[in-house]
């Protein structure tokens, strides 16, 4: 794919200036119809979308991996990219380090380079028009609000920080960011003193009769189970598996029953182990998606247990510690006296424009924890030719290559495209951010074990919505502020938390405008996390933007419109991030039988090769922040050792 003679390439008449839309597939052209790519020159400069506002934060619509981004990486996947894409132009720049990927781990790779290297080049090199990977910021400008009402893609909080990797510790303390300064800025009581809890939304999609269920703590479960859609005898076999769950393997030794639930999921631990009603299974089915990207026909029944699912209380298995056949992340977050920590308005995207703003001048007027949120940005500045780091968006990268033996190289040659042509740059080292599975296509000389190790790592499609509605009353009056569906297209949508911040009020009343966030997992999660992901990715990226602008309308309104919700006057802007490659993938049972024993693929997949090292979450891998720091730390020390 990336081997094709650049001379043959000049007698084929491949030298002419291209532009993405030569790259674009029927995958990329179906999902996006006839949006236009803007090229930029080898300074790099964000492509302007038609009609979306210069600062990307603000733009709206189709957001994330959208067409444009996807065009040259699915082209060098099919193999097509380098029949049209002609001679490499060298640009004549040397870099101490080129970063391919500016998310976290990507930035967070270059912010540990110049600790070790402080007067090192760097450039970061992205596909996307935004910083941040999938941590992203959204901004609105609703009338009558004086400012910016800002709400987030990704990451919004910090997981348990307290269980953090010392990795992802050492980035917090450095740019200060502590839990109790975190926290200062959340109102908790907010919702809960204005009536509102989180709900269960019983969908037509699931049940003969939708509707909306309200749980409200220390309610009893006959009172709400009670008032749910379900046959009657799914009631009985629910109310049983939430108060009174029997042993379902007595005799057995604990050890043995952990291991005959590493074999499940939790589904069919529902419906074969417990024999309960169908109808049991299908209202639990979505409890994972949010977090997981898939349900619990995906969702191992040894994690269930360990997140409180119904049915497994009765087992006897000792609830002090982990199972040994959990998740990494599901034994990394246990005990955790932290849970959730909101990571002020924009999420994690905050870590990353702190990280940048500092390596970068002129990028940010602020760049601490109290003024990141409301601070400038000049995205002009990004690029310009007198910064010792530079950050180039828009620049998909398509050929990485030690220069000379990987053993003995000293430097390395990164291709790009540039959105007319390839253009080159040299690195001193090169660190690998990017998913996993577009490694093989781009760097030459890996060994087969570790481009099929690399290839495993399927990542899980996910959809994230952020909406701007006039008032939130619909959603007081509904009682409610976070909704999980039972099988609606989203299955979460909920009223974003009120984080604030220094010179920021998030909104207080619920005559204000606000941001609401709603959540799909489009993983076909029957097939398994693997073969599920790649079944949802295809139909998720041949979804057109209309009809999910259609189902996030039509949810809200199913939803909210006994309070008085209009969708078409209360809904006053939609930007949806689509994330083809979104979680990365996690090892888990009952799926992947060499856990948690191994050999593990991520440990053959991320080796250094020359001067080049692979970090991302995928290499972990972990769909967690602090893994992602992880992981570019472990890249850097690997290039500077």
């Amino acid at each position: 794919m990336g081997d094709i003679d650049p001379r043959h390439a000049r007698d084929l008449g491949m030298s002419r200036p291209i532009t993405r839309r030569d790259f674009f597939d029927g995958v990329a052209v179906a999902a996006i119809g006839t949006v236009a790519a803007t090229g930029h020159p080898a300074g790099g400069r964000p492509a302007q979308e038609p009609g979306g506002d210069a600062f990307p934060p603000r733009r709206t619509g189709l957001r994330g991996d959208t067409a444009d981004s996807l065009a040259v990486p699915h082209a060098l996947r099919d193999g097509r990219f380098w029949e049209h894409a002609g001679d490499p132009e060298p640009t004549g720049e040397s870099y101490d380090l080129v970063v391919v990927g500016g998310g976290v781990s990507g930035v967070s790779a270059a912010y540990e380079w110049l600790r070790h290297e402080p007067r090192a080049r760097v450039l970061i090199l992205d596909n996307h028009d935004e910083l941040g990977g999938q941590a992203r910021r959204t901004e609105f400008r609703p009338p009558g609000r004086g400012g910016a009402l800002i709400g987030r893609a990704g990451a919004r909080s910090l997981t348990a920080p307290a269980m953090w990797t010392p990795e992802g510790k050492d980035l917090l303390a450095r740019l200060g960011v502590t839990v109790r300064r975190l926290r200062r800025h959340v109102d908790e009581g907010l919702h809960p003193g204005l009536g509102m809890h989180e709900g269960v939304m019983c969908d037509r999609e699931t049940f003969p009769v939708e509707g909306l269920h309200r749980l409200v703590p220390g309610v009893p479960p006959e009172r709400w189970v009670n008032r749910l859609p379900i046959a009657d005898e799914a009631r009985r076999d629910l109310l049983a598996l939430l108060t009174d769950p029997p042993d379902w393997w007595p005799g057995l030794p604990v050890e043995e029953k952990e291991e005959r639930l590493a074999g499940l999921t939790y589904s069919a631990f529902l419906l074969d182990v417990c024999g309960a009603h169908p109808d049991v299974e299908r209202f639990h089915r979505t409890l994972p998606s949010a977090r997981w990207g898939y349900d619990t026909r995906a969702f191992g029944a040894i994690d269930a247990w360990a997140s409180g699912y119904p049915g497994l209380q009765g087992l006897g298995l000792d609830p002090g510690k982990p199972s040994r056949f959990c998740s990494p992340t599901v034994k990394k977050d246990w005990g955790a006296a932290d849970d959730d920590v909101p990571c002020l308005p924009e999420g994690v995207q905050a870590l990353v424009r702190m990280m940048v703003g500092r390596m970068i001048p002129g990028f940010a007027t602020a760049t601490t924890v109290d003024g990141v949120t409301t601070a400038g940005y000049d995205y002009g500045r990004l690029d310009a030719p007198g910064n010792r780091v530079r950050f180039r968006l828009s620049s998909p990268v398509v050929s990485v290559r030690n220069d000379g033996d990987p053993d003995s190289a000293t430097s390395a040659t990164v291709g790009y495209f540039d959105g007319h042509r390839v253009r080159t740059v040299t690195a001193g080292a090169v660190v690998m951010a990017c998913w996993s599975a577009v490694v093989p296509h781009v760097v030459g000389g890996l060994p087969d074990a570790q481009r099929t190790a690399l290839a495993e790592a399927v990542k899980i499609p996910l959809l994230e919505a952020t909406v701007q509605v006039r008032h939130w009353r619909a959603w007081r009056r509904a009682g409610v502020h976070r909704v999980r569906w039972t099988g609606a297209y989203w299955c979460l949508t909920e009223l974003d938390r009120p984080v604030g911040a220094p010179g920021y009020d998030h909104p207080r009343d619920p005559g204000e405008p606000a941001t609401v966030h709603l959540v799909a997992a489009p993983c076909r999660s029957e097939l398994g996390p693997a073969g599920g992901a790649a079944a949802g990715r295809r139909a998720l990226l041949r979804t057109p933007y209309d009809h999910l602008e259609y189902t996030i309308r039509d949810q809200l309104a199913r939803l909210l419109g006994p309070g008085g919700f209009d969708p078409a006057a209360d809904i006053e802007g939609v930007t949806v991030h689509r994330w083809g490659h979104g979680y990365a993938p996690e090892y888990c049972r009952p799926w992947h039988g060499f856990y948690p024993d191994g050999p593990f693929p991520a440990d053959t997949a991320r080796r250094r090769l020359g001067r080049v090292a692979i970090a991302g979450a995928d290499s972990v891998p972990a769909a967690r922040a602090d893994a992602a720091v992880t992981a570019a730390y472990r890249a850097v020390a690997e290039l500077l050792a």
